[in-house]
């Protein structure tokens, strides 16, 4: 005799489960908020978009421009000023670039957007030997045309998806490589004097964009031209802070902080600090010298920041 067989109902998603999915929408929603937050301050602290702004968002297919052109439509919404916004992407005729890609997305998006066709890749890879470095020409011909595609748009401001990271890595290479304290500023005039460029994902860190990219899902386009240079100098400074980040947590944000806090009178550039005509004054200074005193970092706690001194390197 066969034993019964018992109608066993459909198995429910276990509790677990249903807390997965409540936790990651609760942790994508906070870094939604993060991330506007951040670009709002930003936009804030540097007066980057004002009312009656045309800002041209260059679009080039990765992370971090798509997540700058999905955060400022958001902000657009909740500003209590207006301001519209173009995508613009240069289309450089790279081998198997997937030309519908961007198009289809902005269609469908419904953001007005301009696709420029320059073949800047020819020009790069008949100029530059093979092996060399292509990011400086590259850069020098994209520049050049999206200027002057700006002009034919009307555009304001040029809003470019330099983020932290780039910042940060750009100072180093300066530092290391060029002999100067520079870096990429959040806003500047350009070097023909014509348009303001903006960078309002400043304070934005990379590891963010790429899991925002993730929870949207952009169409993301690899760059076949520079992406592939695994020698470049800039991709040296990122391992040496990503592994300082690693191993002295804290250390990383503590620099990036001092971008904004620059005493001209304790470095020694003469241009920023008149040091030939320095005499006495009679009236104490917080900010005078302390001779043989050891600088203080944080007063009493044998620590830079929340970096130990004996992680210095």
């Amino acid at each position: 005799m066969k034993p019964a067989v018992l109608d066993t109902p459909p198995l429910a998603p276990s509790a677990t489960t249903a807390k997965s999915v409540e936790k990651i929408t609760y942790e994508n929603n906070k870094l939604h908020k993060r991330l506007c937050r951040q670009v709002g301050q930003a936009i804030g602290d540097f007066n980057m978009i004002e009312d009656g702004d045309k800002v041209m968002v260059c679009l080039s297919g990765g992370k971090d421009s798509y997540g700058l052109l999905d955060i400022l439509l958001t902000l657009r919404e909740r500003a209590p000023i207006s301001f519209d916004i173009i995508a613009v992407n240069l289309d450089q005729k790279q081998p198997n670039f997937p030309a519908h890609i961007l198009p289809e997305y902005l269609t469908k998006l419904g953001v007005p957007f301009h696709i420029e066709n320059q073949d800047t890749y020819s020009i790069v890879k008949r100029l530059i030997p093979e092996g060399k470095t292509t990011c400086s020409l590259c850069s020098r011909l994209r520049r050049g045309i999206l200027y002057r595609v700006a002009d034919e748009l009307g555009a304001t401001k040029i809003a470019l998806g330099h983020h932290r990271d780039d910042i940060m890595e750009t100072f180093f290479l300066n530092m290391f490589f060029g002999a100067k304290l520079k870096s990429m500023p959040a806003k500047l005039q350009s070097d023909d004097g014509r348009h303001v460029v903006i960078r309002p994902l400043a304070y934005v860190k990379e590891a963010d964009m790429e899991r925002y990219a993730q929870v949207k899902g952009f169409p993301i386009i690899p760059c076949d031209l520079c992406g592939s240079q695994e020698n470049l100098q800039r991709k040296q400074i990122k391992k040496m802070l990503t592994e300082w980040d690693k191993n002295y947590p804290g250390r990383v944000d503590n620099i990036f902080s001092s971008l904004s806090t620059v005493v001209p009178s304790h470095l020694m550039d003469r241009d920023l600090f008149a040091f030939a005509g320095l005499k006495a004054s009679g009236v104490a200074d917080v900010n005078g010298d302390i001779a043989f005193d050891e600088e203080p970092c944080s007063a009493g706690s044998g620590t830079i920041g929340v970096i130990p001194l004996t992680a210095i390197d």
